[in-house]
C-alpha cells in the first residue's frame, strides 16, 4: 500500500469514530495561545496519539488544514513538515486578534457484500462510484464529518474568525476561547449545521495523560440551546471533544452521518 494512502487512512479512521471512547486522539497543539509584541510567531504540532499532546502513534495529515485570520481571511502556514509521529508548522501572526487553526475533513465509509464476503471501504466522496463494485449487495454508506481546532490570540482577542460555517458540528464561544482561567466557569455552545446541538456529551481531558494513572476528565451536557459550562480544575492544555450521529448526511450516497468536534484549549492560572 502506498505510504501516502496508508497515512490518510490512519487519520480518517482515527477522526471518524467517537473520539472520547477510543485510545487514539487527534489534536493540534500550539506553542502558545496568547502572544503579543513585534512579529510574534507560534509553532503548532498535529498528531494522533495514545497519550494527549505526546506524539507516540502517527503524524496527522496537514492536507485539510485551514487557518482563519482575525479579519476572516485565510492565513498560510510556514515551514510545514510531517515526520513519523507528528506534523508541524509555523504561523506568523501578522494581525491583531484571534486566529482559528482547523483540520476539517469529510470522508465516506462503505460496507457491502461481494461474492458472499463482507467488504469495507473508506475514501473520498468522488471515489465511491468506482470503489464499490456494481455487483455489491447490502451496501451501506456513512459520511464522517470531523473538525479539529485550536485558537491563538495576538494582543486583544476578537471573534471574526470564530464565526461558524453552518456545516457539521461546531463550537461557538460565549466565554472567549483564549481567555480561560482556572476556577472561572467557561460557557460554550455547540451547533449542528448552524442550529443548537442539544443533549450532547462533552468530554474535557487535561493534557499530560502520560504521567497519570487515570484521565483527569471533566464532563458536561449541552442543553436545548446547545450551551454547556466547564469549570477548570487546574491550568494547562485541555482536549475537548463531542460526537454525534444522525441521518442528515446531505448526500445521496450516504444514509447516515457521524460527526465529531475536537479542540485544544489553554487554561491559564488565576
Amino acid at each position: 500500500m502506498h505510504k501516502r494512502t496508508l497515512k490518510w487512512i490512519v487519520l480518517a479512521t482515527a477522526i471518524a469514530m467517537p473520539l472520547a471512547a477510543q485510545a487514539h486522539k487527534v489534536w493540534l497543539l500550539p506553542s502558545a495561545t496568547n502572544v503579543a509584541g513585534v512579529d510574534p510567531w507560534v509553532t503548532v504540532d498535529a498528531a494522533i496519539s495514545n497519550d494527549l499532546f505526546y506524539p507516540d502513534h502517527h503524524a496527522a495529515s496537514l492536507d485539510q488544514l485551514v487557518i482563519t485570520a482575525p479579519d476572516g481571511q485565510t492565513a498560510k502556514p510556514q515551514n510545514a513538515s510531517s515526520g513519523k509521529y507528528r506534523s508541524v508548522f509555523d504561523l506568523e501572526l501578522t494581525q491583531q486578534g484571534t486566529y482559528k487553526v482547523a483540520m476539517v475533513s469529510q470522508v465516506l465509509f462503505a460496507s457491502y457484500e461481494l461474492d458472499g464476503q463482507k467488504k469495507r471501504w473508506r475514501g473520498k466522496t468522488d471515489e465511491l462510484a468506482t470503489a464499490v463494485p456494481k455487483a455489491a449487495k447490502n451496501v451501506e454508506v456513512t459520511a464522517a464529518s470531523n473538525r479539529v481546532e485550536t485558537f491563538i490570540s495576538n494582543g486583544k482577542p476578537n471573534d471574526v474568525a470564530l464565526k461558524p460555517s453552518g456545516k457539521g458540528l461546531e463550537l461557538v464561544p460565549v466565554t472567549h476561547v483564549t481567555d480561560l482561567v482556572v476556577g472561572e466557569p467557561a460557557t460554550f455552545q455547540l451547533l449542528l449545521d448552524g442550529k443548537p446541538a442539544g443533549d450532547l456529551k462533552i468530554s474535557a481531558i487535561a493534557g499530560a495523560t502520560r504521567y497519570r494513572n487515570a484521565q483527569d476528565e471533566l464532563t458536561a451536557q449541552t442543553g436545548k440551546d446547545g450551551k454547556f459550562r466547564l469549570t477548570w480544575s487546574h491550568a494547562g492544555m485541555y482536549w475537548i471533544n463531542a460526537s454525534t450521529e444522525d441521518g442528515n448526511s446531505g448526500m445521496k450516497q450516504a444514509s447516515k452521518r457521524r460527526l465529531s468536534y475536537t479542540a485544544t484549549l489553554e487554561v491559564l492560572p488565576e
